[in-house]
């Protein structure tokens, strides 16, 4: 809700609690119509003046629904159903007050329609008004008037072309329908149509339905008639002067009298020009210039100034709201920031180790704005870590928004680390971070936006969009060795990523490989050989040696990468499930695949497109590369440098090389002469007290 429609009710409000405008015990509204006295609802004389003025409050079935029922308002005496009521100050200077109802539409030769005039009104309160209704006839070739019993009110005429049906519903420049305007105010119209001669016409409409209405101008303007059975109309209400002086007889009090309360209304006998030919001692009662209130109560109005007051005091209550509101939502916020390790990433900012122009801090409106509140539909991935959203910032740029899962202190060193570490690194084959949000109640980190998804998509779901030909292997496993080998030898603090899988493999839009997911990393000093800390990973890829010792070294990352590999060579998944012995157990690929290599049945494991693409040298190449990283001695694998040397070794044998121009699959590809460069001398390391 907007401010304009808080203090528009906070207005209805005040002045419904300060000025009533139903007698006491009296039903002041039904089905959301104000009841105002004179007019009063029910079957106690007390509610209203007379019986011109009882309203009927009936329950009738809405159109939609059988079951569903609501509360219409009737003016009993013409049995019209009430739409408004007007403010009784709507007369002061013209003498006139008007009530909203609906009239029927006088149908001609209508089949199933019924031919029914308007109500006549002698001798009530009520009269037709000129001033707000206007005379509309519909119909081609047509002449229509309106007369009261005192001769014509208002006419019209309709001359159709082409045979136009002329329901156009509306008469402002239509065809066959037209519009007069009311010469006088009128108690009982009567409408009458005549077709034009045929000498005249210029279409065939002759014998076709036709109707006329009288209808509230400013209502017909912004409506379609067509098809309705009824329209509004407006009634000019007046009372009787020497009718009613007698019950009003305390508001005629002079204003001079000094007995006389200048909040008191007062009323007055005043002549207009529409009630001088059927009421010319018209009786109206106003409040005081600078009150409100319903005057016909003859009670005290209420001045504008004590609404007005109480109209301020509740804003001032509302902005008081608002803003302790908004101090709890910064509080909070504040809160937020700290508990997600927001401290921490202003200590590691301040040691002045790292490149502060790096790390965006984000606010959080900014990235509920670019994820659509995180609409589930924006999801592109899950994993341990949390949940990554495809975002698009204010400026356009397509962004990754990754949700952490719910966190605790122990948790706050390895969310801060990520942001540190990746804000760091400056390399073309892994994954970019822009930023980061604190102020929410899961920490979130803004990456730039990968388009192709996972390698492990590409792997087993076999994409026919983008077949993994032998060259593009090669290039994949050549790009994340250069990563790697980049991270383990970056300056003087390594990187161990320790989550190395397909999965965390992403393809850019030109299928570039690049490195994701830094949750688990870890920087040590140069003169550190491992970490001890709690065994993370994924089963599959996790090295044996690591799992049994908690020591992770440069070489745990050359084991998970040795899987990776052999998922390229095979097309298989790195735990798959197989049946033996009627039971399902499940298979190591790695495990796997040493033993297919010790049994020489190499060629039975690896996948028909690389056999069919790649010669067997190759593919032993390879392979034995794959095995000597997959080592259970970590200290007999190869290093990343070395498996980066071989793997471009082995791209370099190809005729043709790869080269930057287009493979034949239609790839763009760019060779990984250097391993990008590093921004700082140094990252600080984080606790593994986690």
């Amino acid at each position: 809700m907007n401010i304009i429609s808080i203090i528009l009710l906070l207005w209805s409000i005040t002045s419904a609690a300060s000025a009533p405008i139903a007698k006491p015990s009296c039903q002041e509204n039904c089905g959301g119509v104000a009841i105002p006295y004179p007019f009063g609802i029910g079957t106690s004389k007390d509610c209203y003046l007379d019986e011109w003025f009882r309203i009927d409050c009936r329950h009738t079935n809405s159109t939609t629904s059988a079951n569903y029922s609501r509360q219409v308002p009737f003016l009993k005496s013409v049995d019209l159903e009430l739409l408004s009521i007007s403010h009784l100050d709507h007369g002061v200077g013209s003498g006139t007050q008007s009530v909203k109802v609906k009239s029927p539409v006088t149908f001609f030769s209508c089949e199933g329609k019924e031919t029914r005039q308007p109500p006549n009104l002698t001798g009530s309160p009520f009269i037709y008004s000129q001033r707000d209704n206007i005379f509309i006839a519909v119909g081609c070739d047509l002449i229509a008037s309106m007369r009261s019993d005192h001769g014509p009110v208002a006419s019209c005429g309709s001359i159709c072309q082409n045979n136009t049906d002329g329901d156009n519903g509306n008469c402002f420049d239509s065809n066959g329908c037209c519009q007069g305007n009311l010469q006088t105010s009128i108690e009982f119209p009567h409408f009458s149509i005549d077709e034009i001669p045929s000498n005249v016409s210029t279409s065939d409409a002759k014998g076709d339905c036709k109707y006329a209405f009288l209808v509230d101008y400013y209502w017909f303007k912004n409506n379609l008639t067509k098809d309705m059975d009824s329209v509004p109309v407006v009634l000019d209400w007046m009372l009787n002067v020497d009718k009613y002086r007698e019950i009003f007889s305390e508001g005629f009090r002079e204003k001079s009298d000094p007995n006389r309360n200048q909040s008191t209304p007062f009323c007055t006998s005043n002549i207009s020009d529409w009630t001088t030919r059927y009421n010319p001692k018209a009786l109206i009662c106003t409040c005081p210039s600078g009150t409100d209130g319903n005057p016909y109560l003859l009670q005290p109005c209420e001045g504008l100034g004590s609404g007005v007051g109480l109209l301020l005091l509740l804003i001032g209550a509302w902005l008081v709201h608002k803003i302790v509101k908004k101090r709890k939502i910064i509080a909070r916020k504040k809160m937020f920031f700290k508990r997600n390790g927001g401290l921490l990433l202003e200590q590691q900012l301040s040691s002045g180790k790292v490149n502060v122009d790096k790390i965006k801090l984000f606010n959080s409106k900014e990235l509920d704005k670019s994820t659509n509140n995180f609409s589930i539909d924006r999801i592109l991935g899950q994993g341990g870590q949390g949940t990554v959203y495809k975002g698009m910032l204010a400026d356009g740029i397509i962004v990754a928004v990754k949700k952490s899962k719910m966190v605790d202190t122990s948790m706050l060193s390895e969310f801060i680390n990520e942001v540190v570490i990746l804000s760091q690194i400056n390399h073309r084959n892994v994954v970019q971070i822009m930023g980061c949000c604190l102020e929410t109640e899961v920490p979130l980190l803004v990456y730039e936006f990968i388009p192709n998804g996972t390698l492990s998509q590409y792997i087993q779901e076999q994409i026919e969009e983008f077949p993994l030909t032998w060259d593009i292997r090669l290039q994949i496993a050549t790009e994340i060795a250069g990563a790697l080998s980049y991270l383990h030898s970056a300056s003087s603090f390594p990187i161990y990523h320790r989550d190395i899988k397909s999965a965390n493999i992403l393809l850019d839009e030109k299928y570039r490989a690049k490195i994701a997911d830094f949750g688990t990393s870890r920087s040590i000093s140069i003169d550190q050989t491992h970490l001890t800390t709690c065994v993370h990973g994924t089963f599959g890829y996790l090295d044996p040696e690591y799992f049994q010792s908690s020591q992770f070294t440069e070489k745990s990352d050359v084991y998970s990468f040795g899987v990776v590999l052999v998922e390229l060579l095979t097309g298989q998944k790195p735990i798959s499930a197989v049946t033996c012995s009627q039971e399902e157990e499940y298979r190591s690929l790695a495990t796997y695949f040493i033993t297919s290599m010790q049994e020489d049945r190499l060629f039975n494991v690896v996948d028909a497109r690389v056999l069919e693409e790649g010669s067997e040298t190759e593919i032993q190449v390879v392979a034995n590369l794959a095995r000597r990283c997959l080592n259970l001695n970590g200290r007999n694998r190869p290093t990343m440098r070395e498996v980066t040397s071989e793997l471009e070794a082995v791209q370099m044998s190809r005729k043709p090389p790869i080269s930057a121009e287009q493979n034949s699959e239609g790839v763009d590809f760019v060779e990984d002469d250097s391993v990008g460069h590093w921004d700082v001398e140094s990252l600080t390391e984080v606790s593994d007290s986690y």
